[in-house]
This record gives C-alpha cells, structure tokens and sequence, in this order.
C-alpha cells in the first residue's frame, strides 16, 4: 500500500534532538499509513545507529553532508509516500498534528504545500511564512522577527495576530513543511544550490511558478526548537547562509546579487 505521507528528516550532528524528534513521532504515530526516512549526512555523533533503534524507521546515511536540499532530495527519491512532509531534526510533533495537516491539505485543494503553526517549547510563536525574498521584505521581516526574538510586547502581539489567521504567504518554513508529491516533482524537487537556508523560499515560488499555492494553516501547531541544531556549528552555519543567500539572489534577483557580495564582503570584514 502507498503510504498517504512521507516523512522526510534530515539530519547532521542533532543526535539528541534527533531522538526527541523521533521519539514524538514514535510514542504518537500518525494514524494515516506513513514511512519515516531519516537521511544522515554524514554525522560523527551516533546518529546513525539512534536513529535505527527505532523501528519502522528507515535511515539513509550519506558519507558526507550533502546540504539540507540535496539530502531531502534524495530521502524523497527514495520515499513513496503520495504526500511529503519535510520535518527538522530539530522538532518535536505533538499527539493528531500530522494526520491534522493531511485532512487541511485534503479540504484545500488549490494548496500544494501547507505549513503549521511552528511555537518553542514554551509556547512562544515563531514567525514561520512570509512574502517572497526582495530587499524590502527582508527588511521588514528581519526586523519583525528580532523585535520577536527581543520580547518586544508589540511584535509579539502582531505576530500573534498574524499566526492565528490562515494565510496564504509566498513561503513557509521547511522546518515542518507537508507538499503534494506530485507537486514537489513537478518543481524538480528542492534545488540543490541552496546547501542551507532560503531552499524552503525557493522551493515555494517553484512550486507557486507551477500554479501550485502555499497556505499556512493556525489550526496545526508543531514544537520547533529553532537554533539548537544551528548552535552545533555556527560558524560553518553563517558561511552557509551566507552562499545560499547570494544564490537565491542570483537566481531570483541577479542585478541585485553583485551588490549583495559586495555588502556581505564588507560586512564579513568587519566581523573579523
């Protein structure tokens, strides 16, 4: 039987939060007939084997860190679920949220690829959907989610607001990102110039770019525990952002992407 959804987890030195992840996974599994795919690349810290503990689980160990695009891709390739869920390592899935998402996804369907209401371990909301990268909207974005991230009482209260509303943004986060099939291979998949971080803004506009929609849905809520699995290595981490940003400028904004180097270069020298 073909499996009403894959779930798709990639992960890199996030044993820990790994397991956490699987094990909310494992001690609610959804009721839809599901397969679970970790793909590992190529992690020193026993990932391998903590994800095999677990049964049912399937786990696809690369030899060297693929990138997050390239590593999904190839757990999608080798899944065959008719829905996709592209899930972080470094989340935690409450009891119904899956099989919750299938039935949005089965009551809308104009939308392509859905995403849930993403909140930490104490409840407080993440900004998780957004309009297409520009200059512009970086901009307000940036801003709104620091003065999230200070506390400020106005920016939690606006994206409070904003997140309990259904929306239907440019993106969503792919940190729990639920996509037909059959829409994601009509995108070509993830691409994979984007070895981590704007691959979820990129996917979307292909799949939008296809007649696909993107809907964020408040009626689903997923524990994301943003930053931990980012805290392992920050400084390969920022080099990545920084080559994945340049490149969905490149794409997306190409008169843009040389001052964009340029702006970076200097800024990196003054981190120095």
């Amino acid at each position: 039987m073909t499996p009403a959804v894959s779930i798709i987890i990639v992960s890199y030195n996030t044993r820990t939060l790994l397991v956490q992840c699987l094990a909310s996974l494992h001690e609610s599994p959804p009721r839809a007939a599901h397969e679970i795919v970790v793909v590992d690349n190529g992690s020193a810290d026993g990932s391998v084997a903590a994800a095999g503990a677990y049964q049912g689980v399937r786990v696809i160990a690369a030899d060297a860190n693929l990138g997050f695009s390239a590593a999904n891709n190839l757990g999608i390739r080798a899944s065959r679920g008719t829905n996709l869920l592209l899930l972080n390592s470094d989340t935690r899935v409450p009891p119904g949220a899956i099989d919750a998402l299938l039935a949005v996804l089965d009551r809308q369907p104009d939308a392509a690829v859905i995403g849930p209401r993403l909140v930490d371990e104490d409840g407080r909301v993440e900004l998780s959907f957004g309009s297409m990268i520009s200059p512009l909207t970086e901009w307000r974005q940036g801003r709104l989610v620091r003065r999230l991230a200070a506390g400020e009482a106005a920016a939690v209260a606006h994206v409070e607001a904003l997140t309990r509303r259904t929306q239907w943004p440019d993106w969503v986060s792919g940190a729990c990102l639920l996509v037909r099939r059959h829409a994601a291979e009509a995108a070509g998949l993830l691409d994979e110039r984007f070895f981590m971080y704007t691959e979820d803004v990129d996917f979307c506009a292909a799949i939008r770019a296809g007649g696909g929609r993107i809907l964020f849905t408040p009626d689903v809520e997923v524990i994301h525990l943003g930053g931990r699995s980012r805290a392992t290595a920050p400084e390969v981490t920022h080099a990545a952002y920084r080559r994945s940003h340049l490149a969905f400028y490149r794409k997306h904004h190409p008169w843009l992407a040389p001052l964009l180097r340029l702006y970076t270069g200097l800024r990196d020298r003054e981190r120095r």
